[in-house]
Parts: C-alpha cells; sequence; structure tokens
C-alpha cells in the first residue's frame, strides 16, 4: 500500500492522466490492468441504472480471491432512498454475502469516484482497497475535492487505485447527460463486451454536464 497523502491534500492528477495515456497507447499498466474485468462487470450493472433513470454509476465487491460478493448500481429513483448509490449497494449485498460488516481483504471497483458518503463507507467497512474509473472533479471524495479515505487521522486507509478504463466509464455519463431527455425512465440495453473500449471523448475529469451530485 502507498504513502497516503496528508489530510485533505488530494491524490495527484497524474495517477488517473497516466492510465488514461496508457489506454490510449495501447500499453499496459501493471497496477491498473488487473483490474479491467472487474470494472466491465461494474460497467455493464451502471448501464442498467438508466432504465429506472438512475445515474449510471455501477460497482462490484470482490472477495480477497477475486470473486463476486456485491453487485451495485445507482437505485436512488428506483428506491427513493437517498442513500442508495452503487457503492453503498454493492457494500451491503457483500456484507449479507460475508455475514458480517467487516469486509478485510475486499476490494471495491466502481465506474467513478465515490461521494464523501461511500469514501466513508469504504472506510466504515474495513475495504482493502478502492479501484475507480472517472474522476468527479464536482464531488469526488478519493482525491478529487477531499481525499477521505486517506486521511492520516483515521484508523483505516484503504489503497487507492484510479482510473481504470476512465474514458468508458466517462463515456457512458456523459451520453446519459447529454441525452435529449432523462425526465422518463427508459429501458438501457447491456452494452457489449468491449463497446465502449477506445472512446476517445472521455477522460479522467471529464465534465460530464448539468447534473446532480453523484457517488
Amino acid at each position: 500500500m502507498s504513502v497516503p497523502p496528508e489530510p485533505h491534500t488530494p491524490a495527484p492528477e497524474s495517477e488517473a492522466s497516466h492510465a488514461w495515456d496508457a489506454s490510449r497507447n495501447g500499453t499496459t499498466d501493471p497496477l491498473r490492468d488487473p483490474w479491467r474485468a472487474a470494472m466491465r462487470r461494474a460497467l455493464a450493472e451502471a448501464a442498467r441504472a438508466p432504465g429506472t433513470g438512475d445515474v449510471p454509476v455501477g460497482a462490484v465487491v470482490l472477495d480477497p480471491d477475486g470473486a463476486v460478493l456485491g453487485l451495485g448500481r445507482n437505485e436512488r429513483e428506483a428506491t427513493g432512498d437517498p442513500t442508495a448509490h452503487a457503492e453503498v449497494v454493492a457494500i451491503r449485498e457483500a456484507a449479507r454475502a460475508v455475514g458480517e460488516w467487516r469486509l478485510s481483504g475486499c476490494t471495491l471497483v466502481v465506474t467513478l469516484e465515490p461521494c464523501t458518503m461511500c469514501a466513508g463507507a469504504i472506510v466504515l467497512s474495513r475495504l482493502e482497497r478502492v479501484v475507480y474509473g472517472a474522476v468527479d472533479e464536482k464531488a469526488g471524495a478519493v482525491g478529487s475535492l477531499w481525499d477521505a479515505v486517506r486521511d492520516r487521522r483515521l484508523n483505516h486507509r484503504p489503497e487507492v487505485v484510479s482510473g481504470v478504463l476512465a474514458r468508458e466509464c466517462g463515456a457512458l455519463l456523459t451520453d446519459f447527460f447529454r441525452a435529449p431527455s432523462r425526465t422518463a425512465p427508459h429501458a438501457a440495453p447491456r452494452p457489449p463486451e468491449g463497446a465502449l473500449e477506445g472512446r476517445s471523448d472521455a477522460s479522467p475529469g471529464t465534465d460530464f454536464g448539468t447534473r446532480p451530485t453523484m457517488g
């Protein structure tokens, strides 16, 4: 695990930029490549969210051996629950699967940088690692506006891996917020494997357009 930065110090933006450049140039990235398959699973969950009018964010929790313990997507519109962010939904499902609240040794993979609420849930559930795709410059709490998960004053600080399939994750959000009409729920078919790979219209830090706070 890398040494965390000082409290309230954002993680270097170069990490996400490096991931985007590596993906664009077709080079290997030993830090992020192992999480690409799990991120595609999270992207598949995210693609289901617009069917209920929810922002397309998806998450998956993996056990120490890489097996899926929990899946989640944004469900705030679907359930009317303000805490039903993808990360929280996946963490709850994983905790039910293991039978306790501690998710020691587990990894959360999510398509968008977590918000403050979700960053708190990550710390409190004792996840070992959080892996995210697109940077959220407007509400991110894992290195953008705040770095809540690596604050030295906390008793648990998970490892952070950023920028995994960042372009694909960003493109899904950008397309959603730029759609002509988002007022009525609509069916969102699951994208085919690799359909978004290679998109060059979204990168880490993409401004997804006018939108509510996400997590």
